[in-house]
C-alpha cells in the first residue's frame, strides 16, 4: 500500500523548494535528509532576480542584502551590468535553508532523517532504504547534490569529460565587514575567480573557483584589490569547499525517479545561477509528477537549462585556457551590450 505521493531525497534549498511545490499541488511528500538543519554549502550565495521571484512565489521571505548586478574585474579593467529584470539578493546559505524548510514544514511536508542507501522501483512506485528505515512512494525526486547517490542508483550517471574544465573546485569563507559594492564582483585572478557577494549589512562572502589544488590564500594574494578591501576583517566562517563541479547525467528521468538541481547535471558555478535553475527544475519536475507524465520533464529540463549550459560552457572554455582567460574581462568591457544581454539571460 502506497500512502505517500513523493519522496524527495536531499533537503537542501532545491529539495525544500520541491517539497513546497508538491504540497502546493496537493501531493503528500517526505523529505529524506540525514544532516541537521540549517544546511550550509560552499557557494557564492548570490540569488539572481529569477530566484528572488521564485522565493516570493513559494511564499518564502528571507533576509539578505540586495545587489544591483554583476561586475567583472581584472586589474584596472572592469565591466558591469545592472539587472533589467529586478534586483538580486545576497543570502547566507544557512538563512536560505532555514526559511525554505520552515515554509515546507508549514505546508505539511514530513522529514525523515535518513541517508538513502538503496533505491528500487516497480510499475507502481519507488522503495528506498536508509539504515533500518524503509519508505515507499509513487514517485522519487532526487535533489541530493553534485555527487548524487540516487543518480548512481538509478543508472543515470555519466562520466564527465576529461580536461581542466572537469577538475574545478570551489572554496568559500565569510568576512565581518561592511559590503563595499552594490554589485556581486567577480575578480579574475590568473588562476582563479573570486566571487565577492554582500550577504548582510556587515557580512561579505568570498568564494574562490579554480582548478585542482586550489589554494584559497594564494588566490586572495593574486587579487590584491580584494585583499586590500578585506584588510584585517575578521573571519566570520570556516573555509568550506565543494567539487569537482563538473557532473554529467545521461538523463533526468528513469521510470519513477527524477533528478533536479545539481543532481541533474552541472557545468560550473561561473555564471552563478544554480539556485535559480534548481528552483525552476523543482517546479517543472513536480508539475510533471502531478500530471503523471515524467517524460515531459526531460524536455522541460533541457529548455530551462539551455542558456546556462551553452553560455557557461563557453565561458568555462575560455577560463581554463590562459591565452583566452586574460581576454574575458577586456572583451566584456569593450562589448557592454553583449555582456549585458548575457547577464540578463542568465539572471532570469
Amino acid at each position: 500500500m502506497i500512502d505517500t505521493d513523493l519522496i524527495v531525497v536531499g533537503g537542501g534549498p532545491v529539495g525544500q523548494a520541491a517539497a513546497i511545490e508538491a504540497r502546493s499541488t496537493g501531493l503528500s511528500v517526505v523529505i529524506c535528509e540525514p544532516r541537521s538543519a540549517p544546511l550550509d554549502k560552499a557557494c557564492g550565495e548570490g540569488l539572481m532576480p529569477g530566484a528572488v521571484r521564485a522565493l516570493r512565489r513559494l511564499g518564502v521571505d528571507v533576509a539578505g542584502r540586495v545587489f544591483a548586478g554583476i561586475r567583472y574585474v581584472d586589474g584596472a579593467t572592469t565591466a558591469e551590468h545592472r539587472f533589467r529584470s529586478g534586483q538580486g539578493l545576497g543570502v547566507r546559505r544557512t538563512e536560505l535553508h532555514r526559511a525554505l524548510a520552515a515554509r515546507a514544514a508549514e505546508l505539511g511536508a514530513a522529514t525523515a532523517p535518513v541517508a538513502i542507501t538503496d533505491v528500487q522501483q516497480d510499475a507502481a512506485g519507488v522503495t528506498v532504504r536508509g539504515g533500518d528505515t524503509l519508505l515507499r512512494a509513487r514517485w522519487l525526486l532526487a535533489c541530493d547534490g553534485l555527487h548524487s547517490a540516487v543518480r548512481r542508483a538509478a543508472g543515470l550517471s555519466a562520466r564527465a569529460p576529461a580536461g581542466p574544465a572537469a577538475r574545478r573546485y570551489g572554496i568559500r569563507r565569510h568576512y565581518r565587514i561592511r559590503p563595499w559594492s552594490e554589485f556581486v564582483e567577480v575578480h579574475w585572478a590568473p588562476v582563479a575567480e573570486l566571487y565577492i557577494t554582500p550577504v548582510a549589512d556587515d557580512l561579505v562572502g568570498v568564494a574562490v573557483l579554480g582548478g585542482r589544488g586550489l589554494d584559497y590564500e594564494a588566490a586572495l594574494a593574486a587579487a590584491p584589490a580584494v585583499r586590500e578591501r578585506l584588510g584585517d576583517a575578521a573571519h566570520a566562517s570556516q573555509l568550506r569547499g565543494a567539487g569537482p563541479l563538473r557532473q554529467r547525467a545521461s538523463g533526468r528521468v528513469a521510470g519513477r525517479v527524477l533528478l533536479a538541481g545539481d543532481a541533474a547535471g552541472y557545468v560550473d558555478a561561473l555564471t552563478g545561477e544554480g539556485i535559480r535553475l534548481g528552483f525552476a527544475q523543482a517546479e517543472a519536475a513536480v508539475a510533471a509528477i502531478a500530471a503523471g507524465r515524467p517524460d515531459r520533464y526531460e524536455r522541460r529540463w533541457r529548455a530551462l537549462t539551455r542558456d546556462y549550459r551553452v553560455l557557461t560552457a563557453g565561458l568555462l572554455a575560455a577560463a581554463v585556457r590562459p591565452a583566452l582567460r586574460r581576454r574575458v574581462v577586456p572583451a566584456a568591457a569593450r562589448l557592454p551590450g553583449v555582456y549585458g544581454v548575457i547577464v540578463d539571460r542568465l539572471a532570469g
